[in-house]
């Protein structure tokens, strides 16, 4: 079969191996590195991928062939962790996070996620699909190609509908593919303070088969932290929302350890997020689940904190692990993926192929997209991240630049040299 596009001479292609399941372990240490690689590219799937001289069955009279000396390709970054849809900001907290105020003390006094959530509620679907959609713009401009998104600024049916729909119709227009996590139980609404047993009772009574039945979630999640979702309450919504048909996510051990971790085992969730301050015995639970620790470092690094989540023991046990910006305006505002990575590098000592498996292949098992994204196998997706580096070590050691040259969304070149082709 003749490739529609061959994009030849590539200094290195970074292979991550589908295995059929996550990259457990030691398995997240390997994978195929192609020197002077090809990707041949039909109907904007992967056709091949291959070293050297292209196989000459390839090659037709209208296949378009374009070199790449001097640069790199990876699969198309995923984003499995973010909080994309939301009103206003929050730099004024900023002087209080230097000033040492926890996270949990500034959200007590009406700032943090209650601030964004006044501020979204006052939004409109405009206003916010807007500010979305730049956002978006910045994540692909960085070389992710999918995103995980969540609700949970409204804590209301009309606002946390409208976040569903804003990331629903921005999957449909923008480039970025776009996974919808419906996260309600994101905070105690201030009208419920102290009431957050009968707030989980709407939640699980009048939002959730909405959600279901206007088909405007995909996942389900929930903060299990002190002063937020006990354990008892987290597993009471997300049991429910398994019963739906909803697949799960949870929020779990990012400041304190309360159990959200045998919440995400007990129910084989896909994920658990965070994870800061797991324990030896949550990491043991989280392997024998199999469920996918979603480490978010760059949070831990807006916070001013010295906990980051044990990446290399998680890996050594067994588990499977991504990295993600958790992109919010509170506690990690960014949309930098490539940022995240390197502190995946600087901070939690991880090898950039540990790295790169983490934001691609396992990171598709997150989102549940591995059958079209994360690899190069044929018949995926021909999503495709190009960077100004002569090897796969460079993206890490060259840290803070943003070294993506070229990006392909479907075997369509979507932003070449820092512009977003439309």
């Amino acid at each position: 079969m003749t490739a529609d596009l061959l994009l030849v001479h590539f200094n290195q292609i970074f292979c991550p191996k589908d295995l059929g399941h996550p990259l457990y372990g030691e398995e997240m240490k390997k994978a195929e590195i192609i020197e002077d690689g090809y990707i041949a590219i039909k109907d904007g799937k992967i056709l091949a991928v291959g070293s050297g001289q292209p196989d000459a069955k390839l090659m037709g009279p209208r296949t378009k062939v374009i070199s790449y000396e001097g640069k790199i390709a990876t699969p198309g970054l995923i984003d499995c962790h973010t909080h994309l849809v939301y009103g206003g900001s929050r730099e004024h907290e900023f002087a209080k996070k230097l000033a040492g105020v926890p996270y949990l003390d500034i959200l007590a006094q009406g700032g943090g996620i209650l601030s964004t959530v006044r501020a979204t509620r006052q939004a409109s679907f405009d206003n916010l699909y807007d500010k979305s959609k730049k956002l978006l713009d910045y994540m692909l401009l960085h070389g992710v190609t999918t995103v995980e998104a969540k609700s949970g600024y409204g804590l209301d049916w009309e606002t946390e509908k409208r976040q569903l729909e804003v990331i629903k119709k921005l999957d449909a227009d923008h480039l970025v593919d776009l996974i919808s996590t419906f996260m309600a139980a994101h905070a105690v609404p201030s009208e419920y303070k102290g009431k957050s047993q009968e707030y989980l009772d709407l939640i699980i009574n009048e939002m959730l088969p909405k959600v279901k039945e206007e088909n405007l979630a995909e996942f389900c999640d929930i903060f299990c932290e002190k002063g937020v979702f006990t354990a008892e309450e987290s597993y009471e919504l997300l049991s429910k929302a398994k019963e739906l048909g909803f697949k799960l996510r949870i929020h779990a051990d990012e400041i304190e350890s309360i159990g959200g971790v045998d919440v995400a085992a007990d129910l084989g969730a896909v994920s658990a997020e965070h994870l800061m301050m797991i324990t030896d015995h949550g990491i043991e639970r989280l392997k024998e689940a199999k469920v996918i620790g979603n480490l978010l470092p760059a949070t831990t690094f807006s916070l001013m904190e010295d906990t980051y989540a044990p990446a290399k023991k998680m890996i050594e046990a067994g588990m499977a692990i991504t990295l993600a910006t958790d992109s919010n305006p509170g506690s990690c505002p960014t949309a930098n993926l490539q940022f995240i990575m390197q502190l995946g590098c600087f901070m939690m000592k991880l090898s950039p192929v540990e790295v790169l498996n983490a934001v691609t292949i396992n990171a598709a098992y997150s989102v549940q997209r591995q059958q079209e994204v994360g690899s190069f196998d044929p018949g995926k997706k021909a999503d495709i991240a190009i960077f100004d580096a002569a090897n796969c070590d460079f993206p890490f050691y060259f840290f803070a630049t943003n070294l993506i040259d070229q990006v392909y969304k479907s075997g369509r070149l979507v932003v070449d040299q820092g512009r977003i082709k439309n």
